[in-house]
């Protein structure tokens, strides 16, 4: 092929949407419109508000437009931003750019787009794969694979608005994620999940936190249909074992409606703290399943309103104050520090099994035993309120560490944990449920 021949300039301006269109490019010559065995060159430059696409290639029949083959570049703040411009429902995300071929073969109400063998960036992490746009009734169809050899976490937040900071918006989000609250409020933006459906393989091979937490091999299968999104399954492999779930949103409901199925399975504690020095000789695992239902439109609300059970076994294990810091666990590091000081904990086995109503949480079953102690624990973690209302009670194993005599109690909220042994100042602060959860051990005596 030699290099095509352009015969026309040209400049648009102008408004779209209330985003301003500034674009430019060249074209084949005039003549050349209406010469259907000649592939019509193309080249153009759009930018619409934050958005540019930049394009080379060719028509097929420009005067009624059969098909198209392009290289395309695009570039945008979030991919959220393509719905106005394109009908595409895509997530908020960090600012992207992609590469690729674009073909398409167009007819009227059933054209077939695919963007094909892209590359490229979103926020730090990579992202390649081909997408297949198709017209069709009732919706359209988004299908295809897509794989990150390098993805960061952090570039995953804006998806359940979790890179809101204390007191402040998630990022084109309008509702402030309040400083008490440790949940995030922002809501997900279901209204557009009925305008197209959506089936696609995405695959996540290595995940990277601030924190070194060994995340890995991400799979999930993304189906969206008639304004239900289903991601079956969703597993990750984490510290040698496997966390495996099956997550469904349904956006027709209001509020929405969810239900997750969650199993993890021998997660190596050692692999979870590569880098203390006290974690690599343990040989201890950690297993546990999850299986909740809740209605709400965001993480806090669905959280506040969940329905189920969930239980977690730990075996011949390691944990300390600061273990649970670097987990951020606040919750659990406060009330370590309390009982144990900041040396590291042996324990041999711990089992917690909560069932939820409503967002109450409450402990069937929480005991962990130690080379110093076996603790057991009572009360609630009510997810709607945020608040807590444990009572922790040691039975020191002789006469080796004689803090561990007194109950504790656990009042507060999950951003604020109130460890103490004084049980009425706690429940003073507390409200309802949790307030009971505190003194109902206290009653019974």
């Amino acid at each position: 092929k030699g290099e095509p021949v352009y015969g026309i300039r040209w400049r648009a301006v102008g408004h779209y949407n209330k985003a301003t269109i500034n674009a430019n490019g060249r074209a084949g010559a005039v003549l050349n419109l209406r010469d259907a065995s000649r592939p019509y060159p193309l080249q153009a430059d759009v930018r619409v508000g934050s958005t540019r696409a930049q394009i080379e290639g060719t028509l097929t029949e420009p005067a009624r437009l059969a098909a198209l083959d392009l290289m395309l570049q695009l570039s945008g703040e979030s991919m959220a931003d393509l719905y106005p411009l394109t009908g595409v429902v895509l997530p908020e995300t960090p600012p992207y750019r992609t590469n690729g071929r674009l073909t398409a073969t167009l007819r009227k109400g059933a054209s077939v787009y695919r963007y094909q063998d892209f590359s490229g960036r979103v926020g730090g992490s990579d992202l390649g794969g081909t997408l297949t746009y198709t017209q069709r009734d009732p919706r359209p169809l988004l299908a295809g694979e897509l794989v990150s050899k390098q993805l960061r976490f952090e570039d995953l937040a804006p998806l359940i608005g979790a890179n809101a900071k204390p007191g402040q918006a998630a990022p084109r989000s309008p509702v402030r994620q309040p400083a008490d609250k440790a949940l995030p409020v922002a809501p997900f933006r279901t209204e557009r999940w009925d305008d197209i459906d959506a089936d696609v393989r995405f695959t996540g091979q290595r995940i990277i936190r601030d924190v070194d937490l060994p995340i890995n091999n991400l799979q999930t299968h993304i189906v969206l249909q008639d304004g239900v999104l289903n991601l079956k399954p969703l597993n990750f492999g984490v510290a040698g074992g496997t966390l495996t779930s099956n997550l469904q949103l349904n956006g027709k409901r209001t509020p929405m409606g969810a239900t997750i199925d969650m199993t993890a399975r021998r997660l190596k504690i050692k692999q979870l703290f590569p880098n203390l020095e006290s974690m690599r000789a343990s040989v201890g695992e950690i297993n546990g399943a999850a299986k909740l239902s809740a209605t709400g439109n965001s993480v806090a609300a669905l959280l506040g309103s969940s329905n189920g059970e969930a239980r977690l076994l730990v075996e011949n294990g390691t944990i300390s104050k600061f273990i649970l810091e670097a987990m951020g666990l606040n919750v659990g590091s406060v009330i370590i520090a309390k009982l144990f000081g900041d040396k590291p904990v042996q324990i041999h086995c711990g089992v917690a099994d909560f069932t939820f109503t409503n967002g109450m949480g409450r402990a069937r079953t929480f005991v962990i035993d130690t080379q110093d102690a076996t603790i057991n624990a009572t009360g609630v973690v009510d997810l709607a309120s945020e608040r807590l209302g444990l009572t922790i009670n040691p039975d020191s194993k002789g006469m080796r560490v004689f803090s561990l005599r007194s109950p504790l109690y656990v009042g507060g909220t999950l951003k604020d944990p109130r460890v103490s042994p004084d049980i009425g100042v706690l429940a003073l602060r507390a409200g309802g449920a949790v307030a009971l959860a505190l003194l109902a051990p206290v009653a019974t005596v």
